[in-house]
């Protein structure tokens, strides 16, 4: 079992930056992929961003440019770098774990990211 705590979401004016942070603990050592997925009210759920253990990331096209993801592996925490927000990114973000880049095992609880115009 894998837990995950995020952190860091909240309200922020459009072009604004916020940074949301996940760290896990529990079975770490099945761990491969982190990243994050959203879900805004009345849309499905959508794969943000994702990095493998060894670096290798995905983004969903509407944030390339935009969010950054990066991981410490001494930490067992993936973050979540969002720069020059939109009303759009509105959601709730929700970590995940996976063996791949697309899989997921393990979810955190989501935090609230509003970006407001």
């Amino acid at each position: 079992q894998v837990q995950l705590v995020e952190s860091g979401g909240g309200l922020v004016q459009a072009g604004g930056s916020l940074r949301l942070s996940c760290a896990a603990s529990g079975s770490i050592f099945v761990i491969n992929a982190m990243g994050w997925y959203r879900q805004a009210p009345g849309k499905q759920r959508e794969l943000v961003a994702a990095i493998t253990r060894g670096g290798v990331t995905k983004y969903v096209e509407s944030v390339k440019g935009r969010f950054t993801i990066s991981r410490d592996s001494a930490k067992n925490t993936v973050y979540l770098q969002m720069t020059n927000l939109k009303p759009e990114d509105t959601a709730v973000y929700y970590c995940f774990t996976g063996a791949t880049l697309t899989t997921t095992n393990s979810w955190g609880q989501g935090t609230q990211v509003t970006g407001s115009s």
